[in-house]
């Protein structure tokens, strides 16, 4: 027994001798104990292991997180027109801040790269290009912008620039003057995006083989509906459509010959734009969106028709909630219409413009916005719209975790080393 104790007590000595021994051993030449610029971490029981090499699948990923990295992005011109998402916006008058905010919603949750096409009078190119200087580079660089001057092809431009509000016809002009871009997003100075772009943008993918535009419905319930009580024209389906967010397929508009109530033929977009006007002037009341409805009312196998959350208005909720879409997964694009986000009118309107306006680029979504339109939403429980604060929360809820997520906790994975 004593024999047996003591040759147990000598192994246990030569095994620590040789552990010892192979801590202190230098690496093997060449090869650092350590990967780069890594300290050794504490691990009195373990040798620390060294990164192995990626292999092809490993290789891909990091190429993958490298390429989502701020600083180390693609120029935006060497980008292939097909990646890009092309929005567009017409900007008159008193629209400057509006129209800017509406790119902030669009620049800070969307993902692919952003060409914006903003059409404004010539007073208020140097603000736009001025303004959009002062974003900050981890933005700037995720759009490129345009700024044309205001221009109607076809017709009395004095005409068509009053038509409804000022210079609102010229999206009828889109596919017209933007002949090189093949698909775009129109929409509204009034309009923020909850979401990213790239949502909506998907839309062009369900697309069959007629259809070139998507609207979402003026209104969801045709007995009060104004299309459906006061139009003195032909509108599309039984309540019409709101034309403030726009999706279109501009080469499919430009090849297509459309019916209409002028001559037996078809005529193309802009060869019906000012004869349809001309027939139906003394009985639009909305100017352009009249105009799309009369279109689509001759031609509705063209178009595909968005969910009421796609296009959300006081309508909505200011008489009680009538958006299913909106109640189950929240809104994704507002549409503040009739001024509620500079009158105390619609309040829950006004603190999301609002709290999107104040909110410095940099900062945490959640402190500095979620937070905030939070607290905000709290003083406008005594309106109808006020009364649903989830359909206006869910869907940014959402957005900002996954923006969180995929700029916090995926980066901090993919450069974290063991």
């Amino acid at each position: 027994m004593r024999l047996y104790c003591k040759v147990a007590a000598a192994l246990l000595c030569l095994g620590s001798l040789l552990l010892l021994c192979r801590r202190a051993a230098p690496p093997p030449a060449g090869r650092a104990p350590f990967p780069a610029g890594q300290a050794a971490a504490p691990l009195p029981n373990r040798e620390p292991r060294l990164r192995k090499s990626p292999g092809r699948r490993g290789a891909a990923r990091g190429r993958l997180a490298d390429a989502g990295r701020p600083g180390e992005q693609k120029h935006l011109k060497d980008v292939p027109s097909l990646q890009w998402m092309h929005l567009a916006v017409v900007a008159c008058g008193d629209r400057l801040e509006e129209t800017l905010i509406m790119l902030k919603s669009a620049v800070l949750f969307s993902y692919r790269k952003l060409k914006f096409h903003i059409f404004a009078e010539d007073s208020l190119k140097p603000e736009f290009e001025k303004k959009l200087r002062e974003w900050p580079p981890a933005y700037t660089k995720k759009f490129d912008y345009q700024v044309y001057p205001i221009a109607f092809s076809v017709g009395n431009a004095q005409e068509w620039k009053k038509l409804f509000k000022p210079c609102a016809a010229q999206r009828l002009f889109l596919p017209v003057i933007l002949k090189d871009v093949d698909s775009l997003l129109y929409v509204d100075t009034d309009v923020l995006f909850l979401r990213p772009i790239d949502d909506i943008w998907s839309f062009l993918k369900e697309f069959n083989s007629t259809q070139l535009a998507a609207m979402a419905p003026e209104h969801e319930i045709p007995k009060i509906g104004w299309y459906s009580r006061f139009a003195r024209h032909p509108y599309y389906g039984t309540t019409g459509v709101n034309s403030g967010v726009m999706l279109m397929n501009l080469t499919r508009i430009r090849n297509t010959k459309f019916k209409n109530s002028m001559i037996p033929t078809g005529l193309t977009w802009e060869e019906m734009l000012y004869p349809l006007y001309q027939k139906y002037k003394n009985y639009i009341t909305w100017g352009d969106q009249d105009l799309l409805n009369i279109i689509f009312y001759f031609n509705p196998e063209c178009l595909y028709v968005f969910p009421c959350q796609w296009n959300y208005r006081p309508d909505h909720c200011m008489y009680g909630s009538n958006c299913k879409g909106a109640e189950e997964e929240g809104i994704s694009v507002l549409h503040g219409n009739r001024g509620v986000y500079h009158d105390d009118k619609q309040p829950t309107f006004k603190a999301l413009y609002e709290v999107i306006r104040d909110f410095p680029f940099e900062d945490n979504l959640f402190q500095s916005l979620f937070y905030p339109l939070q607290s905000k939403f709290l003083d406008t429980v005594h309106t109808l719209c006020g009364r649903i604060p989830q359909v206006f929360l869910k869907q940014i809820e959402k957005t900002m975790k996954k923006a969180y997520e995929n700029r916090v906790i995926v980066r901090l994975g993919v450069n974290y080393r063991y």
